[in-house]
């Protein structure tokens, strides 16, 4: 797969360096991946989720480092394309904002 973009994601791990070492593996298994569907990504990743926002934008979360983070990415099966659209911590996550920021972009 085709992932957009690293700066992203080692801005996030500059500030929260537990998050280094599983983002890069994340990194390493996406761009080598050929995932055609979610049941493709479940192979790799059987903890990642498909979560269909008010908007109707449906995203692509994965829990990163034994569920510490979150990535939160979307995925364009047909071009063999990820991008990386947010990564939080998992409170950041729960707060739920980037559900509104997202469908506002």
């Amino acid at each position: 797969m085709w992932v957009i973009s690293k700066p992203r994601l080692r801005a996030f791990w500059e500030k929260y360096p537990a998050a280094e070492a599983p983002l890069k593996t994340w990194w390493k298994i996406a761009t080598r991946a050929n995932w055609k569907s979610i049941k493709d990504v479940h192979k790799t990743h059987p903890h990642a989720d498909a979560v269909t926002l008010k908007c109707g934008l449906t995203v692509t979360v994965f829990n990163i480092g034994s569920g510490k983070f979150r990535l939160i990415t979307g995925i364009v099966y047909e071009v063999h394309t990820v991008y990386i659209k947010r990564v939080l911590t998992h409170s950041e996550y729960d707060r739920g904002s980037w559900k509104r920021q997202l469908c506002r972009e």
